[in-house]
């Protein structure tokens, strides 16, 4: 059997499958090859239109048909992974009303910070181990306020997964994990709070029934099939959040076991087998995708918004045509600490690690006569380590304190300077994997559909392809920078 799966981003779409047998991955593209739009109609705002997301599926997985040739008729299930935490609205008729209001959208934060202090923080952080934040919630209670007239229209409210997932079947459905994403699950009623939906105003109906992430939710319906090159009735059998499905990925699914990403955001996150939270809601607490009622398994996430987002952007502006790779090169170059060149990463909307604060990027210590486009690569780089060493020591206190972090050999990882950053200033040995949110999905579908017999079997094929230690004689580089990094964090 060939398994596909199918990871939505705020930058692209992309799709593999594989063989599940091998777990060898047969096809992958990803579609547009630049970057798909985020709308931002104020500062703060982040939206994105939904028929984008479709177009650039469909271009993925026809890329991917064609490669198969027939073989593609052998695909027998379909996962899906996701940007987290956006709201889509849809109509009786399933018909999207509003652009889906984003992760890093900011618009929201102070309907959850009310809720926050309404509530009571103990009773949030004991029934929802986080404060309801900038989540999908409280994205519903924007709307409920100030597009009233929308609001009544609603029939359900969505993730970006479940969207997906509707256009492949026609059927509107989520999970559990997905509940628990939008800070509507009491974990300690087990069930979507009945206090919050209270406190919202919402009514239950809004929310479409919930399921297992591993489990089929619809068969891919024939005038969809025709459009994506596809055969009739593949089920969909896995759904999940793009930090929960880099986990599975990764094989994190284990109490203590770590997963990292550094695409757009920044994401450290830890399994646990504990109900933990964060005083301050500086991390979240999650079901995991492997979460049941005989296994609790819950992902406490850290959230970077602004890490690939800021290399992007200077890659655009700064690098004057340069690849990546060319900017990284440059980078390696430079000596460690950018001769004094500090750069905080938070351009990318409120940052929950900062306490919900919108602060924006800054470059510090800039010396005209010193620092060329090279120093600023990596103090860049260097920035993106030193925000996750400053999450890190937040996550410790949660209990989540890791020897070593999984990640997949993509994105920022690919740099030789970030992952020598981020190994000597968190001391954690790094281990890189040939895997990806879209193959990671495609091995959550094999699950769900019952063609793996176990997790375990699930993950031949997946190899370890690279380890960067933390290498003691740059320690003291690296700490001198980082102390001098944070003292313009603490500024702000």
């Amino acid at each position: 059997m060939l398994l596909l799966g199918i990871d939505l981003g705020s930058s692209s779409v992309k799709a593999s499958v594989i063989d599940g047998e091998s777990g060898k991955c047969l096809a992958t593209a990803y579609s547009p090859t630049d970057e798909m739009k985020i709308i931002a109609l104020k500062p703060g705002w982040a939206e994105q239109d939904t028929e984008i997301w479709w177009l650039n599926l469909k271009a993925a997985i026809n890329e991917c048909a064609q490669k198969l040739g027939g073989k593609k008729d052998k695909i027998g299930a379909i996962g899906i992974s996701y940007q987290m935490h956006g709201l889509v609205a849809v109509d009786k008729n399933s018909k999207v009303l509003r652009n889906s209001i984003i992760w890093c959208d900011s618009r929201a934060v102070g309907y959850g910070e009310k809720a926050f202090k309404t509530l009571g923080k103990d009773w949030c952080l004991s029934h929802l181990l986080n404060s309801p934040g900038n989540f999908t919630a409280s994205k519903l209670a924007w709307v409920k306020e100030f597009e009233p007239e929308l609001y009544s229209r609603i029939q359900k409210v969505m993730l970006p997964g479940d969207y997906i997932a509707l256009r492949l079947t026609g059927e509107i459905n989520t999970s559990f994990t997905g509940l628990s994403e939008g800070i509507f699950w009491d974990f300690s009623m087990n069930k979507v709070s009945d206090e919050l939906m209270r406190y919202f105003g919402f009514n239950q109906d809004i929310l479409p029934e919930a399921a297992s992430s591993f489990s089929v939710s619809g068969q891919l319906l024939k005038s969809t099939s025709q459009e994506l090159g596809l055969p009739e009735g593949i089920p969909v059998s896995y759904r999940a959040g793009d930090q929960p499905n880099n986990a599975l990925s990764l094989n994190v699914l284990n109490t203590g076991e770590v997963a990292a990403t550094a695409g757009t955001s920044g994401v450290i996150y830890g399994v646990t087998d504990k109900k933990k939270f964060d005083t301050l809601s500086r991390v979240n607490t999650f079901l995991h995708v492997n979460h049941n009622n005989s296994q609790t398994r819950l992902g406490v996430l850290l959230c970077i918004n602004g890490t690939g987002i800021l290399n992007s952007w200077l890659k655009r502006n700064v690098s004057c045509n340069l690849s990546y790779n060319d900017m990284n090169h440059m980078a390696e170059k430079v000596a460690r600490g950018s001769d004094g060149l500090s750069i905080l990463p938070y351009g990318n909307g409120a940052e929950r690690m900062l306490g919900n604060k919108e602060t924006g990027a800054r470059i510090a210590g800039l010396n005209f006569n010193i620092h060329t486009n090279a120093h600023v690569f990596r103090a860049a780089q260097e920035g993106i380590a030193f925000s996750f060493r400053y999450g890190l020591d937040i996550m410790k206190e949660v209990g989540i304190d890791p020897q070593v972090i999984r990640a997949g050999e993509v994105n920022m990882f690919l740099s030789k300077v970030f992952r020598e950053a981020l190994s000597g200033i968190t001391g954690t040995v790094i281990h890189l994997y040939n895997t990806d949110g879209s193959i990671g999905a495609a091995r959550g579908a094999g699950i769900g559909c019952g063609y793996y017999k176990s997790e375990k079997e699930a993950f031949n094929g997946l190899i370890a392809v690279g380890v960067t230690e933390p290498d003691k004689s740059l320690s003291a580089d690296y700490e001198e920078a980082y102390s001098r990094w944070k003292n313009h964090l603490l500024a702000l």
